[in-house]
C-alpha cells in the first residue's frame, strides 16, 4: 500500500479554506496518512508555497510548516496542528518562527503543497533547523513520499 496524505477539511488540488489561512484563524487543517513502509522510522512534514510571491513570476519557495521525528505509527495531526505526536520537533518556518502559517499570498492563486516523508531513520536534535536544514539531513534516508496540494487567493485585497 502506497504512503497516502489526506486532509478532512480540503480536497486534493481544491481551495484551502479561509479558516486556515491569514485571512481566517490561520489554524493548521487536519492530515491524515496511511501506508507508512514497514521500515520507516520517522516521518517528516514540509508545507511551501513554491508561487512567492507572484504565480505569473515566482521568485522563491514561502516555507509555512516543517515537522520531523513524526512517529511512524502516528495516523496524522488534528486541526489545529497544536496536538502534535509524541516527539515530533519543528524547525522554523519563513516567518522566522516554528508552528503552522497559513497561505497569505500577496497576489493571485498560488499553491500549497503538503509533502509527506517517510525516513529510514530518526533525524538528530538539529537545534533550531530551518527547511534546508532539515532536508539535508533526510537526504539519502526517503523511503517513500505523499504530496498534497492545495491552493489559495486572498480574498480580501
Amino acid at each position: 500500500m502506497a504512503l497516502t496524505l489526506t486532509s478532512a477539511d480540503f480536497q486534493p488540488n481544491s481551495e484551502i479554506p479561509t479558516q486556515y489561512t491569514c485571512e481566517g484563524q490561520d489554524l493548521a487543517p487536519a492530515l491524515t496518512w496511511s501506508g507508512v513502509p514497514q521500515g520507516a522510522k520517522s516521518l517528516a512534514l514540509i508545507v511551501d508555497d513554491p508561487d512567492a510571491p507572484d504565480p505569473k513570476a515566482p521568485r522563491m519557495t514561502w516555507v509555512h510548516w516543517v515537522l520531523y521525528n513524526l512517529p511512524p505509527n502516528s495516523k496524522g495531526i488534528p486541526r489545529g496542528g497544536k496536538d502534535l505526536p509524541p516527539g515530533t520537533r519543528e524547525a522554523n518556518n519563513d516567518w522566522k518562527r516554528t508552528g503552522y502559517g497559513g497561505p497569505c499570498p500577496p497576489i493571485g492563486r498560488h499553491r500549497y503543497f503538503f509533502k509527506l516523508y517517510a525516513l529510514d531513520i530518526t533525524l538528530p536534535d538539529l537545534g533550531t533547523p530551518t527547511k534546508p536544514d532539515v532536508e539535508k539531513a533526510m537526504q539519502g534516508h526517503v523511503i517513500e513520499k505523499a504530496e498534497l496540494i492545495g491552493t489559495y487567493e486572498k480574498k480580501r485585497k
